[in-house]
């Protein structure tokens, strides 16, 4: 697997044309998982572990790797499955994740896939609030899972889950203020929506991008102005049958949508979002998740969009 993340720069034209690459990989049964590759950063053979007292039972111990140490955690045990054999067998897929690295201890990593989002569908219904999947796809023949990183995150290593009351700003409370919030992971969902809680903003909170597509196309053709619908929307990246950044090209290129603040808030690398933002048009790139940071940036625009409306 050393030469498994050759090419960085290849992958990254994948971005923008809802396309992306799983990373395919094995826990303690046959059944096989997914990462997306722009989350990973290097693949390699479990390396000799430290052991942290008390530490949470998910995390196996810290790695020292190139000059830094990085918790790696038991996914299998992470998603409500037994314990990995921690041996030399095993492998860790070392990620970055909501602007942390760490790494995930796996069975066996098996291949990476190329596909396009729109082959990628939401989990069977029925899987229920306690599932750790954010959605599955068919490869030849098998289903393939896609784990919810961010609740294994959100459960195992915590953080803030709304902004400081420092960071706060009185003067721009809602004044019946809309969001439309667009995420796959219901952790994800619920964190913006909290944030926006503090200030008194409504939500509108949908799974994928081409649900917010069909939702907006469907406001659009009752006559009602999405300016005026809501005051911008905030849409994860990583979706099941459209991204963030097709979701984003479409908004920009109709005219009926085109002003509508669009803030992209991905838990991906920054390494080339910049680029990408201003590729699809988006008006703005936040890493998860920060609540500061996030509560910054909606009031910094409700500002703007205030005194639009005024």
């Amino acid at each position: 697997m050393a030469g498994v993340l050759d090419g960085v720069d290849q992958r990254t034209k994948l971005a923008g044309h809802n396309r992306f690459e799983l990373l395919l990989f094995k826990l303690v049964s046959k059944q096989r998982f997914g990462i997306n590759v722009f989350k990973v950063q290097e693949v390699i053979q479990c390396p000799p572990l430290t052991q942290i007292p008390n530490s949470h039972s998910v995390i196996c111990g810290v790695a020292h790797l190139r000059g830094k140490t990085i918790p790696v955690l038991d996914l299998s045990m992470a998603i409500g499955m037994r314990p990995l054999v921690r041996d030399a067998g095993c492998y860790v897929i070392v990620t970055e994740y909501n602007r942390s690295i760490q790494g995930f201890l796996v069975g066996s990593v098996d291949r990476i896939i190329n596909i396009g989002w729109e082959q990628v569908k939401a989990p069977p219904t029925g899987t229920g609030k306690e599932s750790y999947l954010t959605a599955v796809t068919e490869i030849d023949g098998e289903l393939i899972e896609v784990i919810d990183v961010e609740k294994v995150m959100k459960e195992v290593i915590g953080g803030r889950e709304e902004a400081s009351a420092e960071v706060i700003d009185m003067e721009v409370t809602s004044k019946n203020d809309h969001i439309l919030v667009v995420d796959d992971s219901s952790v994800a969902r619920n964190q913006v929506k909290r944030v926006c809680q503090q200030i008194g903003i409504e939500c509108t909170l949908l799974k994928d991008g081409q649900e917010a597509w069909d939702h907006l196309n469907a406001l659009v053709a009752d006559g009602i102005d999405i300016q005026d619908k809501y005051s911008m929307i905030i849409s994860d990246v990583e979706m099941p049958r459209m991204d963030g950044y097709t979701l984003a090209t479409k908004i920009k290129a109709d005219p009926n949508m085109k002003k509508i603040y669009l803030i992209l808030h991905t838990s991906l690398s920054g390494v080339f979002n910049t680029s990408m933002v201003q590729k699809v048009g988006a008006n703005q790139f936040l890493a998860k998740f920060d609540p500061d940071s996030l509560m910054n940036a909606i009031q910094q625009q409700l500002k703007l969009y205030h005194a639009e409306h005024s």
